[in-house]
């Protein structure tokens, strides 16, 4: 991989993190496509890590809901009475809906690993998330703020995002679909989602720092991560704002259909192989 094919990657990242059209998928179906030249064992490395850039932009865009939850979660510690029981309830939300993924990732990571490496899968899976998408935007529109929600229903939030550690299954996308399905707003079912991306995109990044330090040849792999990383924290910035104001306005169904034709193309590339 060179620095060029970085920084690609790292725009590819940020833009499809947050768009309901699967990163994941598009980070296995870029170097396929064009036949770059990346070894498995760091390709999914390079993928996973880049994505703490687009973490980055989480935080960034989303500061003021980040802070509310943090200050709420250290005062019920330290001053119980002056705490914030609405954003304490938040954060026990986010983490309850990161359970899921959580289990799903500790004991499948093997067989999502290796569905990097198939782009045949991968587009299949991109058709099951132009069907989701497609069954989003006939649900009626909801009514509910997050904090009018039960447990049980951000629980079904958090099952949708597990199926999401899948490449071809947008994350986004599916926990947009389960919020809508719950009877969310649709502003309110985008802002919880971006939300629910912190817990597990640390968690994944932090899972392959490990990995990191087996990578042969190190020093030259980091300035290729480097590359992505600043690429995909500030694009993702912007997809985080273009997408929120797109869920106000606009159809879902124009995600559906690319995902349906870019799965589509996939398989029959993958079939004519």
């Amino acid at each position: 991989m060179t620095i060029i094919q970085a920084i690609i990657l790292g725009i590819v990242q940020g833009i499809t993190e947050f768009l309901p059209i699967s990163s994941s998928a598009h980070l296995v179906l870029f170097p396929y496509l064009f036949k770059w030249d990346v070894q498995s064992e760091t390709d999914f490395l390079f993928n996973v890590l880049i994505q703490l850039g687009t973490l980055l932009a989480v935080f960034i865009f989303f500061k003021n809901d980040v802070i509310s939850i943090s200050k709420a979660w250290i005062q019920s510690v330290f001053k119980p009475a002056e705490s914030n029981r609405e954003d304490f309830r938040f954060g026990w939300y986010i983490i309850l809906a990161t359970l899921p993924a959580v289990v799903v990732g500790l004991t499948l990571k093997p067989h999502i690993q290796s569905i990097f490496e198939s782009p045949l899968i991968t587009g299949i899976l991109l058709l099951i998330t132009a069907v989701l998408l497609f069954f989003a935007e006939h649900l009626k529109p909801g009514k509910f703020l997050i904090m009018q929600l039960t447990w049980k229903l951000v629980l079904v939030i958090g099952l949708f995002q597990a199926f999401a550690l899948f490449p071809g299954i947008s994350r986004s996308g599916a926990t947009i679909f389960a919020g809508l399905l719950v009877g969310l707003k649709s502003q309110e079912a985008g802002r919880f989602s971006f939300l629910l991306s912190i817990p597990v995109l640390l968690g994944a990044g932090i899972l392959s720092f490990s990995d990191l330090f087996a990578v042969q040849n190190i020093m030259s792999f980091l300035p290729l991560l480097a590359a992505g990383f600043i690429t995909s924290t500030i694009v993702g910035y912007f997809s985080i704002a273009i997408l929120m104001k797109f869920l106000q306005k606009y159809s879902l169904l124009y995600f559906s259909a690319y995902c349906a034709i870019v799965g589509s193309i996939i398989i029959f590339i993958a079939y004519a192989a």
